[in-house]
């Protein structure tokens, strides 16, 4: 890459494997400690594009930082990245047999400190899910951590009825959106 530094901010396993499909290991790996509360009535898209924008400005690295969020939404309703099993199965519950919303943020900060950001929508459907399925995914704990409690590169993949949008995008990364502001920045993609 030259002298095209990049810092990906993210602790996530799932964000580094994704930017390797584009050919690309970042110099470093720097999560952004914020404050990841909604704001009072902030809507899902406008929360999405927040946190992504301020996981790139709190990372301390110089050259180029890339950073995103995914946010899980039902309607209007941001659902938390799940810590707890009640949260997980609360969420879990309330997917059931219903279309959601999966948003993610991609943002790259320039070494000048400018900001460009992309922003993917896509729309997951589960099944109706009985209580054994939602039992039996608790189990696994695959929610931990995890937007809206479940992860799509696990066993809940099985429950999905569809996906209308970008899988990368669900998983975490946008692969598209991160291609095409790499490459307006210069990065040597294929």
């Amino acid at each position: 890459m030259g002298s095209l530094h990049l810092t990906l901010g993210s602790a996530s396993p799932r964000r580094l494997e994704l930017l390797a499909r584009l050919g690309l290991t970042p110099d470093g790996v720097q999560p952004a400690d914020i404050d990841e509360t909604p704001l009072a009535n902030e809507l899902p898209r406008a929360y999405a594009l927040r946190m992504g924008e301020e996981k790139a400005r709190a990372v301390n690295a110089n050259g180029f930082v890339l950073a995103g969020d995914t946010v899980v939404a039902a309607g209007r309703r941001i659902l938390p990245k799940t810590e707890g099993s009640d949260d997980a199965r609360r969420c879990l519950e309330l997917l059931s047999g219903r279309r959601h919303t999966v948003l993610s943020s991609v943002v790259l900060r320039a070494p000048d400190g400018k900001l460009k950001s992309r922003l993917s929508e896509n729309v997951v459907r589960f099944k109706a899910l009985s209580r054994e399925e939602i039992e039996a995914y608790l189990a696994s704990e695959e929610w931990r951590g995890k937007a809206g409690g479940y992860a799509i590169q696990g066993a809940a993949e099985g429950l999905i009825q569809w996906i209308r949008g970008s899988h990368s995008s669900v998983m975490g990364l946008p692969l598209y959106e991160t291609r095409a502001l790499l490459k307006s920045a210069g990065f040597p993609l294929g």
